[in-house]
């Protein structure tokens, strides 16, 4: 499967240039050429500014002094206001089929596999957008797991938006869609899937709203933590490396 660019980076370093706040408490660093990188915390070593992506020590960027402008922390944004998400307001219909945990990882790696975007992104998108509802509802009138506006599941093929498995290719196709016009740009893409495009174009970047730039630090940062999870399970699970016996005499 191919994997973005754009998502390697947002592993490695959030690059938002200057807009959005981490979706914890964290570190912004400030680097000379404006660009932002938001990181868990930093150390000198040696005769470089060692920025590290998570709480352990595997991952990292190694940046010279020279580059850095300034070192600040930057607090935990508030949390997501519970009222914009209801339990179907408008009676309107649905699908009354469960949906396990299981059943949506399934779902969410055959959209992944069918527009080559990693699974976990894809999760990381519901959970931010519904947190998992299916039957989700928000005060402008988006729907289910993946949040589709009328007009967007309509122009994706999705009759039905609380049917887990229409929106949930309605909204990775929408995504990947939004990841090909803005080059495999993660942070605007999901910046545009939050405010739209026009929103986007208009700013030259991700808009200079409170929700929408909380909205991309937060799904950058489910999906980091998602992905560090996935390499450390894999660390652990792959076996110990091959040794010859030594010859006895």
């Amino acid at each position: 499967m191919r994997t973005r660019l754009q998502i390697a980076v947002a592993l490695a370093a959030l690059l938002l240039a200057g807009a959005s706040r981490p979706a914890q408490s964290a570190e912004r660093v400030s680097l000379t050429n404006g660009y932002d990188i938001v990181c868990h915390h930093h150390a000198q070593v040696g005769s470089h500014i060692r920025l590290y992506l998570g709480t352990g020590e595997s991952s990292y960027i190694d940046r010279v002094p020279s580059d850095i402008a300034k070192i600040e922390t930057v607090p935990d944004p508030p949390p997501l206001p519970a009222e914009p998400l209801s339990i179907n307001p408008h009676n309107e219909p649905r699908s009354e089929a469960r949906l396990s945990p299981l059943d949506l990882h399934e779902m969410l790696a055959q959209a992944g596999q069918q527009h080559n975007l990693d699974a976990d992104l894809l999760a990381s998108v519901v959970k931010a957008e519904s947190n998992g509802n299916a039957h989700a509802v928000s005060r402008a009138g988006a729907r289910g797991l993946m949040q589709l506006m009328p007009k967007t599941a309509a122009e994706e093929g999705v009759s039905d938006s609380f049917r887990p498995d229409q929106n949930v290719r309605g909204g990775s196709a929408y995504l990947n869609e939004l990841l090909v016009r803005y080059h495999d740009n993660i942070a605007l893409a999901l910046a545009a899937y939050n405010a739209g495009p026009a929103a986007v174009d208009k700013y030259r970047g991700i808009p200079p709203y409170h929700e929408t730039r909380a909205y991309v630090a937060r799904v950058i940062h489910e999906f980091n933590r998602r992905v560090l999870a996935r390499q450390a399970e894999a660390r652990q699970s792959a076996p110990p490396p091959f040794r010859p016996s030594q010859p006895t005499n």
